[in-house]
């Protein structure tokens, strides 16, 4: 398998992506092709680059792209999570695979894991030129911010309280950032997190088993405001006719993405296939071997049946 980095032209600056390529690969031949959509705060080294591989193995180019303002990717205001400029990065990535050598432009798919699962969906309702719509354990980011667990006193509330901290950082001239999360398990433990699943994400994305120099923990405070407006399912049941692939985690956890997972399946107008992978956890889903196989080998079944050539 080849890994090409390549730059996506997106206005003013370009996104960083690298296409991984099928054993073989020959330019003169026709692919189907899958864009990852991955998920917050992560780059495409990480949980996009596990999928990617394993697609490619299974004859499909596959790329992975730094979103707009994160990773290797251009844009002023790092760290910034827009849900709406995540959509159009989707939409430039296929801009890009229309124009690769060995890519047959009527046969691309996304695949969108945790937040870019929710990413995938919202811009493939409107992007159809995404013919297959494949999910890992997907999330509604802007339902996970609607809720009591980031905004206790309810959105309404913590909406004021983000245009206070606007207003303040504006008369300061620095904009804050937030961590997605603490920088370290002592930090989770003082901070009495200790549910196996925030626990997973900070083994995740802050220690060796999937750490990256570019993946900066830290997101800007005028972020969420964006994210507390956002339905990533919005006028699914209108807009969606893609076929649809589910994967979801056995154990439910404090996520949302199973239940997530389900709505989506049950709004969709044109669901195919509900994958659970029993004994996996939201974040196992990421890199455990065991399940990102076992999830791959029924993607690319369904990306090999649905973006295959009539």
């Amino acid at each position: 398998m080849t890994t090409r980095a390549i730059q996506i032209p997106r206005g003013a600056f370009t996104l960083a992506a690298n296409v991984h390529l099928p054993n073989d690969f020959d330019a003169s031949r026709s692919y189907p092709a899958v864009v990852l959509s991955t998920p917050g705060s992560s780059v495409k080294e990480q949980i996009g680059a596990n999928y990617a591989s394993r697609l490619a193995a299974h004859g499909i180019v596959a790329l992975a792209f730094d979103p707009a303002h994160q990773g290797e990717s251009g844009g002023g205001d790092r760290d910034l999570e827009d849900p709406y400029q995540r959509g159009e990065d989707i939409s430039y990535a296929i801009d890009a695979l229309n124009v690769l050598p060995g890519v047959d432009a009527d046969h691309i798919g996304v695949l969108g894991i945790c937040a870019g699962g929710g990413y995938a969906v919202h811009t493939a309702r409107t992007d159809h030129r995404i013919r297959a719509v494949g999910t890992v354990v997907p999330v509604d980011i802007g339902a996970a911010w609607r809720s009591a667990a980031f905004a206790p006193g309810g959105p309404a509330v913590a909406l004021d309280d983000m245009a206070t901290a606007r207003t303040r950082e504006v008369r300061a001239g620095e904009p804050g950032r937030v961590t997605w999360l603490p920088d370290t398990l002592e930090d989770a433990a003082a901070a009495g997190i200790n549910d196996i699943d925030n626990v997973q994400a900070v083994t995740y994305y802050r220690t060796p088993r999937g750490a990256h120099p570019r993946s900066t923990n830290r997101r800007l405070v005028r972020s969420d405001a964006l994210l507390m407006g956002y339905d990533a399912f919005h006028l699914v049941d209108q807009l969606l006719t893609q076929p649809l692939q589910v994967v979801l985690a056995g154990r439910e956890g404090v996520t949302g993405s199973y239940q997530a997972g389900l709505r989506l399946w049950q709004m969709a107008p044109n669901p195919v296939d509900l994958m659970v992978v029993e004994g996996a956890g939201h974040y196992e889903m990421y890199d455990v071997p065991e399940y990102v196989d076992r999830a791959v080998d029924r993607l690319a079944s369904f990306f090999g049946e649905h973006l295959a050539a009539r």
